[in-house]
């Protein structure tokens, strides 16, 4: 094994320091409204998957890229899943593992490139700006910046101490962003969490550490449960939202580092997403959401961490975090909220690079864009993006501009829209028999 040089100790700490937040963030969004998954147990599930499944991918893939919950897909998991469907947290952990188990078929077949290579680019991109909104307006809620109006659905809140130190908070983290400096996300938490303490918002704890929480959501997934017809889109749409941010993570911070072969690929890719599904699959198991390739690798890998063992070196960072639930627990919801925002206007930035020609790109791109965060539901705006797409593209007489992947995916997600949301249709066919008997 290679030893770790200092680029990779600099590339490696770079590279944790710019994206810990996420062991505060994925356990405050799990935890939040009621749940039932508790902070310290998915805090856990949250830094065993980081650590394992870093060091993984440095031991095995050979790649500086660290793994984490992804974010978006953390929200959707439950905002979603959980609160906007009443789908219990044990059976929703089961569809986290059934998604990483149908990613991990793909890995190992030549399926992944063909589903890859057929997925339209505007849906890909329209996707990451949407999941950017979604994330935005979570945050923008939690912030106390905007609550629930009986009329309107949404309107601006009276602003308190939550708002103004939710504005605060992603002023630090704007100013040393533009300094690119690694702790700005932690340096905007801080600063909302102290500024809370100063007022006397929260109190200190009885304790400053404490062991690992493998009680409360370790291994407690529902396997059998999770496997309901009803359930199938859901699954499928985490799938499809996985390997859309692994494939675009890996990929793009290859080329964009220079990470590629001599072909100009991107180098152990096959290694990389089969890391990437067995963070997803093991991730029910463990008590959180999906894991997945984060694009904050990229800071590391430009301060120098080009090998695997820029991997090692940030998995080892996590290990600390493992004691230190009581003090992360004191930090309030609206302290993560900057985080949210920020994060959702760096993935919207992907809008970009839109190219819409007509109305049969530009139709199934818009509807992804808004209907994931309208509907607060990812599954929704992919699956109306992909089918949309196809169905537009053949009343516009451009059969040929689709591949047979891309129209079975698209007849795939019409039956996906029926189950998930046609009960109406049911309920109408089961009305009209029962009229004429």
């Amino acid at each position: 094994m290679k030893a770790i040089d200092k680029s990779d100790w600099i590339g490696g700490l770079t590279t944790f320091f710019t994206m810990s937040y996420i062991v505060v963030v994925n356990p405050a969004i799990l935890s939040t409204h009621g749940t039932g998954l508790s902070f310290s147990g998915v805090m856990t599930a949250t830094v065993l998957l980081c650590f394992l499944m870093t060091a993984l991918m440095g031991l095995y893939a050979k790649l500086p890229f660290a793994v984490a919950p992804g974010m978006g897909i953390n929200a959707f998991f439950t905002y979603s899943i959980i609160l906007g469907r009443g789908i219990a947290w044990p059976t929703a952990l089961g569809m986290v593992f059934w998604s990483g188990f149908l990613f991990l078929l793909i890995s190992i077949t030549p399926l992944r490139e063909k589903i890859a290579q057929s997925i339209p680019a505007s849906i890909r991109i329209a996707s990451a700006g949407g999941i950017g909104i979604f994330l935005s307006f979570i945050g923008l809620q939690n912030a106390h910046f905007l609550e629930s109006d009986p009329v309107t659905l949404v309107h601006l809140a009276k602003l308190d101490h939550r708002a103004g130190l939710g504005i605060l908070g992603l002023a630090v983290i704007v100013i040393l962003s533009r300094k690119k400096n690694p702790l700005a996300f932690i340096a905007g938490i801080l600063t909302v969490t102290l500024g809370a303490a100063f007022m006397g918002k929260i109190e200190a704890p009885k304790e400053f550490l404490s062991l690992p929480d493998f009680e409360s959501v370790f291994l407690k997934l529902d396997l059998v449960g999770s496997l309901k017809p009803a359930l199938i889109p859901a699954i499928v749409s985490i799938l499809f939202t996985d390997l859309f941010d692994s494939l675009s993570t890996l990929i793009g911070v290859s080329h964009a580092t220079g990470l590629v072969d001599e072909k100009g690929e991107p180098k152990n890719l096959r290694q990389g997403l089969l890391v990437d599904s067995l963070a997803t699959m093991l991730a029910g198991p463990f008590g959180t959401s999906a894991g997945t390739a984060y694009i904050e690798s990229s800071a590391g890998i430009e301060a120098g961490g080009r090998s695997g063992m820029a991997s090692v070196v940030t998995a080892l960072c996590f290990l600390p975090c493992f004691f230190l639930a009581p003090i992360l627990g004191l930090i309030p919801s609206y302290a993560t909220a900057p985080v949210l925002v920020m994060v959702g206007a760096m993935m919207f930035r992907s809008v970009l690079g839109l190219t819409l020609s007509g109305p049969e790109e530009l139709i199934p791109a818009f509807l992804t864009l808004i209907l994931i965060p309208f509907t607060f539901s990812i599954t929704q705006g992919i699956l109306w993006g992909i089918f949309s797409y196809v169905t537009l593209h053949l009343l516009a007489g451009k059969r040929s501009s689709l591949s047979p992947m891309l129209i079975g995916i698209g007849c795939l997600s019409g039956v996906l829209l029926l189950m998930e949301s046609g009960d109406w249709l049911i309920t109408a066919i089961l009305h009209k028999s029962q009229f004429r008997q």
